[in-house]
């Protein structure tokens, strides 16, 4: 679903009574349509699905969408660019008329600032296209449509806009085209006494946005029986032997569509490497490694003292969260912040014997990898379309060291690294295990409803939402991917990610789907008297046991 397309209905359901009315009488007038600005985007879109309509006036909107990152987000559609930019939406009303108005569009800099309770909406902006962008978008659009193509572009002089949005030229121009008028010019250009100038009341435009927010919550009620219809129930054998196989369309579906899926890396490894720090256990290395041109990961691997020549080790690749850096789940200064969360976990473990490896994921900088994604969703990708590839080649690097064992390379990570954990280890199965620490959730809950404060609708990260996730892959069905391999959720009760009561309720699919698996061992939940953090037991049995190191 998408906000343009609710819109997109209710112009239908106009162009649905004029259409009802046409067919009781002789010689029905076309339908014709005009917007301005974001109507001029209802327009074109509405024009471009309903053949209904046979003259369409698009003022003060067309223009290339290569900027499409920079205006409001509700404008930012996944895989828009891949497919339908204004040029190719005004190639589907061919052979219908199309008349492109290049008017100045209300002037706006960017969100309202937030009430007291309520994070930022996303930076968008509105700004009046220049006449060159307009013209080579329009001649895109006549090329497509051909030389039968019923498209005229109406502009200001000198390159510049009409004065005016609904310009004598583009109202004559949408009249001829809808048969209105039979020749061009006006017998008066002034509107008629006393003509309406009507204001929409407030009240009505309120009960509006309550009908969407009412029905999309009623969507989100009923996503999970959309979900069991189109994964659980398509997925009736439970052998765990066949389980992966039969997961891979979906896994190639989650990656493809909803994730978004980049080229594999294209360079060399070329690892380079420089130790920064030692203690009497281990060695840590600052190490990065080439993925593409000007993409590269990178992070710190700690090596535990004493592995003999030919000794082969598990890895357990350890993931921060936002706003993080590797150095966050190492440290294990008291007096850094980042302690108080990851408790150094990678260290820890690596005290244990474990090879681990703390690789940088690029959410941090607020807006300026938010900027990333809404860059990344109009060409139907994600952040995590980058993040798959660099752990990709995170994998490939470390299979090849000479004391690492390839098939017990295991995945641990902590709030956003939980979230990763998610989705990382269900569309990369190198990754025999996977750890989710204080992330799991309902996650299509968290995302959608307007009714908990564990929202994401009343916070700031307007990056976390993926297009049509709520009626695909929940926590439940990303760790059905991870199946048969072992997973593990930790849970601290006094976290504020989410209710216990939503974390035990997705987590028992989980559960339910190993017993019926026949290997309930290999799934687990740890819950502890904490917060938002590591805590550091029963996930480092789990990972003793399933990455068959012993405990020392």
């Amino acid at each position: 679903r998408h906000i343009i397309g609710y819109e997109v209905l209710k112009v239908q359901a106009l162009i649905n009574w004029f259409d009802a009315v046409n067919k009781k009488i002789p010689n029905p007038p076309p339908i014709a349509l005009a917007g301005y600005s974001e109507g001029g985007l209802i327009a074109l879109h509405t024009a471009a699905l309903d053949n209904r309509v046979q003259a369409t006036l698009v003022s003060g909107y067309f223009d290339e969408r290569k900027g499409v990152w920079e205006e409001p987000i509700y404008r930012n559609v996944f895989g828009l660019l891949g497919n339908f930019s204004d040029d190719e939406l005004a190639s589907l009303i061919h052979p219908r008329a199309l008349v492109v108005e290049h008017a100045v569009p209300p002037q706006i800099d960017g969100p309202p600032k937030p009430r007291n309770g309520r994070g930022g909406a996303a930076p968008g902006r509105i700004r009046t296209p220049n006449d060159a962008s307009v013209k080579r978008e329009f001649n895109r659009a006549m090329a497509l449509g051909g030389t039968t193509a019923k498209m005229t572009l109406i502009t200001g002089a000198k390159g510049k806009p009409v004065s005016a949005f609904g310009s004598e030229p583009a109202l004559s121009a949408l009249l001829l085209a809808s048969q209105a008028i039979t020749k061009k010019g006006w017998v008066n250009s002034k509107p008629p006494a006393g003509g309406m100038h009507i204001k929409a009341p407030p009240a009505r435009q309120h009960r509006q946005i309550k009908e969407l927010v009412a029905h999309t919550q009623q969507l989100l009620r009923f996503s999970e029986y959309h979900r069991t219809d189109r994964f659980w129930k398509k997925l009736p054998n439970k052998k765990p032997d066949q389980w992966d196989a039969q997961c891979e369309p979906f896994r190639k579906e989650m990656w493809e569509q909803i994730i978004g899926k980049f080229p594999t890396a294209n360079l060399p490894i070329n690892p380079l490497s420089r130790k920064i720090m030692e203690t009497d256990k281990w060695i840590g290395y600052e190490v990065t490694l080439d993925v593409w041109q000007d993409v590269f990961a990178w992070g710190y691997l700690l090596v535990p003292k004493g592995i003999g020549k030919n000794e082969k080790r598990p890895v357990v690749v350890c993931q921060h969260g936002l706003e993080g850096v590797p150095n966050d789940v190492v440290t294990r200064d008291t007096n850094d912040r980042s302690f108080r969360y990851y408790k150094g976990f990678a260290a820890e473990l690596a005290d244990r014997g474990f090879i681990t490896f703390a690789p940088h994921n690029p959410y941090r900088g607020r807006d300026a990898f938010r900027v990333l994604q809404r860059k990344a969703n109009p060409l139907g990708r994600s952040l995590f379309s980058v993040i798959i590839a660099q752990h990709n080649r995170i994998i490939d690097w470390l299979e090849k060291l000479p004391n690492v064992d390839p098939k017990r390379i295991g995945f641990y990570g902590l709030s956003y690294g939980g979230k990763t954990a998610m989705r990382v280890p269900a569309l990369v199965p190198r990754y025999c295990l996977s750890i989710c620490s204080a992330d799991f959730n309902e996650w299509i809950k968290k995302n959608t409803t307007v009714d908990a404060r564990y929202s994401y609708m009343f916070t700031g990260e307007y990056e976390m939402f993926e297009f049509n996730l709520g009626h695909t892959y929940n926590y439940a069905e990303m760790a059905a991917l991870i199946a048969p391999r072992p997973f593990m959720v930790e849970r601290g009760h006094r976290d504020g990610v989410a209710p216990d009561e939503w974390v035990a309720y997705e987590f028992a699919k989980v559960r339910r789907l190993y017993a019926e698996l026949g290997i309930p061992e290999r799934t687990e939940i740890e819950y502890f008297n904490g917060p938002h953090s590591i805590n550091g037991q029963a996930t480092y049995d789990f990972l003793h046991r399933h990455l068959r190191w012993p405990k020392k």
